[in-house]
């Protein structure tokens, strides 16, 4: 049985999110409070967590940022009733694999959690594997989700990883934005590709600028390459 860890304030949305996951099959595990989930989180595996930005304690963007330090693999579905470009960044930017806008539907939500929990399983999957795949002076280890740059380590959130995993196993062929939006979130339902726009610029800051490089090109109207 799968298990959710959902972390939400308000008593009748952690309800009513509880009512719907477990009609799925789910285990759910529900805390209304932030600083309260990051015990939890430390101390209990789940296989998604269900996270609210607006938390007493410490906010979602905080919980997230310290989850991520210890568990880069378990998938993160933040909510909250923003729904601008830069709250969606800096979630993303602190370890989000996906990001819902209050209100939702129901079907929707568990639409993007067994996608996302789909997507965790392969990641775990992909832990034995042992090929190596290189690009110019880039190198990344499936195996262990390791990405290198002239032998140098980069710390990737583990969408970014497939994002640039997608971009480098395609031998400098354009992959599209629907292509990489299947990618992260398989066939469960059509993902908002502008959300792609924000991994490819986290990706240019962490792979290519800080080594003075361009590899990750965009062909407009196409979408994007990797070129080494």
């Amino acid at each position: 049985m799968k298990k959710i860890l959902l972390i939400e304030d308000d008593p009748a949305l952690n309800n009513n999110i509880k009512e719907a996951i477990s009609s799925e099959g789910m285990e759910v595990d529900t805390v209304f409070d932030g600083t309260l989930a990051e015990r939890i989180l430390r101390k209990k595996q789940f296989d998604c967590v269900v996270l609210d930005i607006n938390l007493p304690g410490q906010n979602g963007y905080e919980v997230c940022k310290n989850f991520r330090e210890y568990n880069t693999v378990t998938p993160v579905l933040m909510l909250t009733a923003f729904g601008e470009l830069e709250d969606k960044v800096k979630g993303f930017d602190r370890g989000a694999d996906d990001y819902l806008t209050k209100p939702f539907y129901m079907r929707e939500l568990l639409l993007r959690i067994n996608a996302l929990i789909k997507r965790g399983e392969n990641d775990k999957k992909a832990r034995g594997r042992k090929e190596v795949v290189s690009a110019g002076d880039i190198t990344i280890h499936p195996g262990r989700k390791r990405v290198t740059r002239q032998g140098r380590e980069i710390s990737l959130t583990p969408r970014e990883y497939q994002v640039l995993a997608k971009l480098v196993g395609s031998g400098g062929e354009v992959v599209s934005k629907k292509e990489l939006v299947k990618e992260i979130w398989g066939n469960s339902f059509d993902g908002n590709t502008n959300t792609i726009e924000v991994y490819i610029n986290f990706l240019r800051n962490k792979v290519d600028k800080p080594f003075g490089k361009d590899s990750i090109k965009t062909k407009v109207g196409y979408g994007y390459y990797f070129e080494d």
